[in-house]
């Protein structure tokens, strides 16, 4: 492959600041060898154009995955590759250096203009989760969750491991059927039908996705629960009511940190004396939280306009701050989600025509494999995390009888997690 001068020297720079790239080929045949030594991850990307090393320089991360969409280079192994350079990460920084920082400006600008208040947030909500339900039909599981299965087993199917999820927070809530639930952000309907289905409760959910709403519409009639199911497009800041129990799925993350002391005072507001919240939140570890706040990464520039990752302790802190909730339950299922994610990349990538053929672009289809490689290199890494957490208010009293039996429902976690890991492997 022949380079030019001005590639010729961002290639050298590039070199310079990673060593564990190997790029002997890349006169030969364009490729460049990247290899982990302590974890014997090994990735082969494969330049298709001279101009990757420019943007590497002058865009670091951001630019590595600009030109992966725009199809500048391709790898044998995404995932792997990402978690190489996680794993590396002190030196792979130095991509996001001096001049990479220069150019940034823009992306911090253009996410700080997607603030979500009321307004943005129905913007920000719509440029994901209104792509289209078609889209996302292909390629999620029957229950359409999109949020991390929980798998009691190696090889179980992801319709199993999202049931799991649904019911695991139901018990989780100690549900009853003669109390009235309300979810906060409705997904496709999949928990609200499993509440109502299973559990005999009245159910509660509310959207801002204009496309979710139109198919949870048609999903509660085909199941005939009208009189168990509500469903309503509010913002969370304006809903109403008295609730006994209140769930959250993987909704947090849309919330961005200015805004949880205020969800977390509303959901007090809503939750009657004795009510308990669920809340299952992708979470940043607490090292990477501030350095997170003041950056703006590939997800929040590219898929989800306005998010925000929170960490335990904000969570934490918010809710001291704004509410009355205690916390008395927490559990964390980071191998769950990275094997959720395998799921889904295994799922998009074998649909690939057929998201071609709803008329999305080449460019979509690379940024949504990039998207889906990056996230489950994260959870792989532990870079990121999944939590459950449930809070009470004050006035809650537990059955301690029916909390040692939840004890023991829950003793299989860890196991869980190490078998999550060894399909992992596997893979």
């Amino acid at each position: 492959m022949r380079l030019g001068f001005f590639n010729q020297l961002a290639r050298r720079m590039v070199r310079g600041t990673l060593p564990f790239l190997d790029d002997s080929q890349l006169e030969q045949s364009g490729q460049l060898i990247f290899a982990d030594q302590s974890s014997g991850q090994r990735a082969t990307v494969f330049v298709e154009r001279p101009a990757l090393f420019r943007k590497l320089i002058f865009g670091g991360s951001m630019g590595a995955a600009a030109a992966y969409i725009n199809g500048d280079w391709r790898c044998d192994d995404l995932t792997a590759l990402i978690r190489i350079f996680i794993r590396n990460g002190e030196t792979a920084d130095k991509l996001d250096g001096r001049l990479a920082r220069l150019t940034s400006w823009g992306q911090r600008l253009y996410h700080r203009m997607r603030p979500n208040n009321r307004r943005g947030s129905r913007r920000n909500i719509a440029a994901h989760y209104d792509l289209g339900n078609d889209f996302f039909r292909l390629w999620l599981d029957e229950s359409l969750a999109y949020s991390s299965g929980i798998f009691l087993r190696p090889g179980a199917p992801l319709a199993e491991a999202s049931r799991e999820k649904f019911d695991r927070i139901c018990r989780k809530l100690q549900l009853e059927s003669s109390e009235h639930l309300l979810e906060i952000g409705s997904g496709w309907g999949g928990f609200a039908l499993h509440a109502a289905r299973e559990y005999d409760c009245e159910v509660t959910t509310t959207t801002i996705s204009q496309e979710q709403y139109r198919a949870n519409e048609r999903l509660f009639q085909q199941h005939q629960l009208g009189q168990r199911v509500r469903q309503l497009d509010r913002d969370y800041r304006d809903l109403t009511g008295a609730y006994d129990k209140l769930v959250s799925i993987e909704m947090i993350e849309a919330v961005g940190s200015r805004y949880y002391e205020q969800f977390f005072r509303q959901c007090s507001t809503l939750l009657r004396p004795h009510g308990s919240l669920a809340l299952q939140a992708i979470v940043m570890p607490e090292r990477r939280y501030a350095a997170y706040q003041r950056s703006v990464d590939f997800i929040q520039h590219y898929i989800f306009p306005g998010g925000c990752l929170p960490s335990l302790s904000a969570l934490l802190e918010a809710a001291g701050r704004g509410s009355d909730l205690r916390l008395v339950h927490v559990e964390d299922f980071a191998p769950h989600y990275a094997e959720t994610l395998r799921r889904w990349k295994k799922a998009f990538f074998a649909q690939r025509q057929e998201v071609l053929a709803l008329g999305y672009s080449a460019e979509f289809v690379r940024m949504w494999e990039y998207y889906l490689c990056y996230c489950e290199a994260l959870f792989d890494e532990r870079h990121v995390s999944l939590l459950q957490l449930v809070f009470d208010k004050p006035e809650c009293r537990r059955d301690p009888l029916r909390l040692s039996t939840f004890a023991a429902q829950t003793d299989f976690s860890v196991t869980a997690g190490r078998e999550i890991d060894s399909i992992g492997a596997r893979n």
